[in-house]
């Protein structure tokens, strides 16, 4: 099988060796966005539904990229330095998805890249 490497100018470039998300067939793995500004590289900052905002615009980009949209999303991980700010990344998370939603683990972590309060990777299954 085929694997097709995707890159969006408009999601921040990968700052490690990794892809910004891969292609299989139908199904898309993206890998995780934290709050980065993709022309600058540098961390948006702001309350958490700000940063929610730039992870998932990011995550829209690089879904873009692969021939699909947001709502082809069936499986999100969402990563966690405070679990207290769980609501408000479903508050966000609301603005960018409909029912039914995606599956979804959200996990609290000790500490992500480049001190990034959030990051959320997703796997698309692509309908073309």
């Amino acid at each position: 099988m085929n694997k097709h490497y995707i890159y969006s100018t408009d999601a921040p470039q990968a700052i490690g060796p990794y892809s910004q998300a891969v292609r299989v067939g139908q199904h898309v793995y993206l890998s995780g966005q934290i709050p980065l500004d993709s022309a600058t590289l540098e961390l948006v900052t702001g309350d958490m539904a700000m940063q929610a905002r730039r992870v998932f615009d990011n995550l829209q980009a690089v879904a873009g990229a692969s021939g699909g949209n947001l709502s082809d999303a069936v499986k999100l991980t969402i990563y966690l330095t405070d679990l207290s700010q769980f609501a408000i990344v479903n508050q966000v998370m609301e603005e960018y998805f409909t029912a039914p939603y995606p599956a979804r683990a959200t996990l609290g972590v000790a500490a992500l890249p480049k001190g990034a309060a959030i990051e959320v990777e997703a796997i698309l299954i692509l309908s073309d």
